[in-house]
């Protein structure tokens, strides 16, 4: 069913599947459900679950008001390696030991990373070095330097212990990439690491409790899925959080 013009304005909260790039859910929403305009709030990368907020109509708007929100998430990485992409995705640069970390020195690890931080910015990346996205700049074996960006962690807690994996859960800032955290934190240690398993259960005031699954979308009916539009009237309190 195709949709009308007022029916499309809104805001559509996903649970975005492992696999899946932010623009493939837009794609999806855009192909499936004949919207012309569809846009997304903050990145995910394909390794990461969880709330994806897509921008339907004149909602494509509010991008910057709701890209600025703080956002959570549930993690795991693994001490012992480091990748290209500061994943476990990625090509496997080094490996160390790490039988060495105790359960003390993760602890003053976290600590060290909470509060105000400066990144670098990883190679594979969506950002953008003279108009060219860096991710197509490292498929090409280019590095080009990045500027650090201030960033701020406001709470890095360990869920659960491990070793080598570590679960933890972290509240951060926009711009926050969580696996190059995860990256310098093994650094850190003398072991490196990789980020194994991510998952944003929060961005903003939404939260996975609202949001559809990726793999839903793909045989709903609009009829379905219309009720799950937040009407722009009542976008008021998603620019804060």
């Amino acid at each position: 069913m195709r949709m009308s013009a007022l029916e499309s304005n809104g805001i559509l909260v996903v649970d975005k599947g492992q696999g899946w790039t932010s623009h493939d859910v837009c794609a999806l929403i855009r192909s499936r459900f004949h919207i012309q305009k569809v846009g997304h709030a903050g990145t995910l990368d394909p390794l990461a679950t969880g709330v994806l907020i897509v921008l339907l109509g004149q909602a494509t708007k509010l991008f910057q008001e709701l890209s600025i929100c703080d956002k959570e998430y549930f993690g795991t990485f693994e001490l012992g390696m480091k990748t290209d992409t500061h994943d476990i995705s990625g090509t496997v640069l080094q490996k160390a030991d790490w039988n060495h970390v105790t359960k003390k020195d993760l602890e003053e690890a976290f600590q060290k990373f909470e509060g105000v931080l400066e990144q670098t910015p990883p190679m594979v990346s969506a950002l953008k070095h003279q108009g060219v996205r860096l991710y197509r700049l490292a498929r090409a074996g280019k590095v080009v330097d990045r500027p650090k960006r201030m960033v701020t962690v406001h709470e890095l807690k360990i869920e659960a212990i491990e070793l080598p994996k570590v679960r933890f859960f972290a509240r951060v800032s926009k711009g926050t990439y969580l696996r190059t955290l995860v990256h310098d934190l093994g650094e850190g240690l003398g072991t490196g690491a990789v980020l194994t398993e991510l998952r944003r259960v929060r961005s903003g005031v939404y939260t996975l409790n609202e949001a559809v699954p990726t793999d839903r979308l793909k045989t709903m009916a609009f009829e379905e899925l219309k009720p799950l539009i937040k009407n722009l009237k009542n976008l008021a309190r998603a620019s804060v959080g």
